[in-house]
């Protein structure tokens, strides 16, 4: 995905180049055109080779410093085509996560049926208002976003109201070490186990709980959430990952189904989460 991204951020390079060249002005070098818009030479050498996603601003500036305003929104096309998928953290985050839980509120409500694999964090559609504030903050300080907590958790809890809509069905698998993580204190762990061993056996859920000690058939990687079968979102550190080809949701599936024969349900769920909030010391 990042290969097909890349390759479309340098045809984007390319066509700014070809933009610049063919000026009705007369021929722009990188220097004259930098000169005009006020920028270093550097940012144009950048944009036009590939190594530096433009902003909507940035296309807009230079279609008109080339002469070319037409253009823009060609380019502006180009751009959310490639941006779709891969959705960075830095650009999300501008206006704070309200925003970010906001389309996510979008994209579940339109689903009938998720498959998750959470590795990193209790699921968001489970996790309590207390614990999802610890997450945020943790976020936001990391990519220096703005703190606007409390809208963000209200985006999430409702969110949490499509598990009470009859005919859906959230298909979720935890790994053990997500209910071990200290990401806030204590006694907001010990009441979010309280929350998960709640809702064990909630008509619209099916969580399983990958054991510690399970024999697991391949590495975990990263977080992922299925939403039917048109869309899957896989987060990391810079970005999320939108993968929307049937041929990689079809993969992500066969992800899922090879780690849920390694998970327990039910009742045995229940017992290594109570183990573990029978672990907490407050």
């Amino acid at each position: 995905m990042s290969t097909d991204y890349q390759r479309a951020r340098a045809e984007l390079g390319r066509r700014l180049r070809e933009l610049r060249v063919e000026s009705p002005d007369g021929r722009l070098t990188g220097t004259e055109l930098a000169q005009r818009l006020g920028w270093p030479q550097s940012k144009v050498s950048k944009l036009e080779n590939g190594r530096q996603t433009p902003t909507d601003d940035d296309l807009r500036v230079w279609t008109e410093a080339v002469g070319q305003p037409a253009v823009f929104q060609e380019l502006r096309a180009r751009l959310k085509g490639f941006e779709s998928h891969i959705r960075s953290w830095r650009r999300q985050l501008a206006g704070g996560h309200g925003p970010v839980q906001a389309t996510w509120n979008t994209l579940v409500s339109d689903a009938q049926t998720m498959h998750m694999l959470s590795n990193a964090a209790i699921s968001g559609m489970l996790q309590t208002a207390d614990y999802a504030r610890y997450v945020f903050e943790g976020h936001s300080a990391l990519q220096n976003a703005p703190r606007d907590t409390e809208a963000a958790v209200r985006a999430r809890m409702k969110r949490q109201e499509w598990l009470y809509q009859p005919g859906k069905r959230l298909n979720l698998l935890m790994h053990e070490s997500v209910l071990w993580a200290r990401i806030c204190p204590p006694e907001v762990l010990m009441a979010q186990l309280d929350r998960l061993l709640g809702v064990v056996g909630m008509d619209t859920l099916r969580m399983g709980i990958l054991p510690l000690d399970a024999n697991l058939p391949l590495a975990l990687g990263n977080s992922f959430c299925m939403l039917d079968d048109r869309l899957v979102v896989v987060e990391d550190w810079h970005a999320e990952l939108w993968l929307d080809d049937a041929e990689t949701i079809a993969l992500y599936r066969r992800v899922w189904d090879t780690f849920a024969e390694s998970a327990v349900y039910g009742a045995d769920a229940q017992q290594v989460i109570a183990r573990v909030r029978r672990s907490i010391k407050v």
